[in-house]
């Protein structure tokens, strides 16, 4: 059996072209299912994780998935916006604790989250370095913002504008950092967590500027009354906030109208929670309150509804793989007849055929599987992120 391997590898390497494309098909098809396989386990392990700890959610009635991908895993799709009076109701019915949220802006591509510190006490999240946020323009940021950023506590980080042609004139804020939260293998860890304030802050509804009635500029006040000061363009805005100018900003408007993206709401207890989703039952609510768990349960019956489509088309893929495979071998054997023929011709027996044949496909198959498991470990490596970036983000 030995000799036969030995001849088998020499014939493999001289025809090192064809065996390169056979090993490729092989472990490829291979590959596939397993795959699939790993990537639709992580996506339901991240998935479920966070989902599982969140109790309620409330949010404006609408698409229940974009409440919770938004919320749980800060995606990109917006919710229709509720207010601080929503919070401020959950707080004066006594059943639950609210933690409100606003997810709308970004940094350097990172979502910017608008919190309160309970979010943090609520996740059981520890500060690896420095200090949470404690006023305006302050910021706490995730793990990998931090590294993939390379930023550290003191360093700042600046909003993007939500378009470049902004014309309500909401400038980009620059935000202090004040510290780092520890790995958390979750959407945390891409995050930068903001004060609500600061939030709004971004979004215009409060800003700091020079006092105008201080300015001697010519031209900087337009009108001035015994009670309201109106100025031009000229009075300068602040785009940051340090303890300088932190005095001067302030907010318009009624701040229970103020938006909020959803509400994470913790209930005091099992009866609790039941009495509080009574009360967005109702058709003239314009909010809805959900099960996180039960809305990626229901996701996630279509992702493996959609996995044994895949894996009916793969297992076709795979058969049609494998006469391809059978056929080339055949087409192999025949060219191959005057090779066999000198083989007998030196006494050996069709076993002997046989024999070589076999140790070519097994060195051929153990190369594939080889080839299977070493992608399928560098995938392990790679899943959670690859999960994060194409199936969550």
């Amino acid at each position: 059996m030995i000799d036969s391997l030995y001849l088998a590898w020499r014939y493999i390497v001289f025809n090192r072209k064809k065996t390169i494309t056979l090993i490729t098909c092989i472990s490829l098809i291979t590959f596939l299912p397993f795959a699939l396989k790993a990537l639709l386990s992580e996506s339901e392990h991240q998935l479920m994780s966070r989902a599982a700890t969140t109790p309620l959610l409330v949010g404006a009635k609408g698409n229940s998935l974009d409440l919770v991908m938004n919320s749980l895993y800060f995606s990109k799709e917006e919710p229709d916006f509720i207010t601080m009076k929503s919070a401020d109701e959950i707080i004066d019915s006594g059943l639950a604790l609210p933690i409100p949220l606003y997810t709308r802006f970004q940094a350097r591509e990172y979502p910017i989250v608008g919190t309160s510190l309970d979010y943090f006490e609520f996740r059981h999240y520890k500060i690896e370095q420095g200090r949470a946020f404690a006023m305006l323009g302050e910021c706490l940021i995730g793990a990998d913002v931090a590294s993939k950023l390379n930023l550290s506590i003191g360093d700042s980080i600046l909003s993007s504008p939500e378009n470049l042609f902004d014309l309500a004139g909401i400038y980009p804020l620059k935000m202090v950092i004040t510290g780092v939260l520890e790995k958390t293998n979750s959407a945390d860890d891409k995050a930068v967590f903001v004060d609500l304030k600061t939030a709004w802050v971004i979004q215009g509804l409060g800003h700091g500027h020079q006092d105008v009635k201080k300015m001697e500029e010519a031209g900087a006040i337009v009108n001035q009354s015994k009670n309201l000061v109106t100025a031009s363009s000229k009075v300068k805005q602040y785009t940051e906030i340090n303890t300088d100018n932190l005095e001067s900003f302030h907010f318009h408007g009624d701040p229970s109208i103020y938006p909020l993206t959803a509400i994470i709401t913790i209930p005091q207890d099992d009866k609790s929670a039941t009495i509080l989703r009574g009360r967005y039952l109702s058709d003239q609510q314009d909010q809805q309150i959900v099960r996180p768990k039960e809305v990626i349960e229901d996701l996630l019956g279509n992702i493996f509804r959609i996995k044994d489509f895949i894996d009916g088309v793969v297992l076709v893929v795979a058969i049609a793989m494998i006469l391809a495979v059978m056929l080339v071998f055949s087409l192999s054997l025949r060219l191959r007849q005057k090779e066999i023929n000198t083989i007998f011709h030196l006494g050996c027996s069709r076993a002997t055929v046989v024999q070589l044949i076999a140790a070519e496909i097994l060195i051929i198959v153990l190369a594939s599987g080889i080839l299977c498991y070493l992608s399928l470990l560098v995938l392990q490596h790679y899943q959670e992120n690859i999960v994060h970036t194409l199936f969550i983000s």
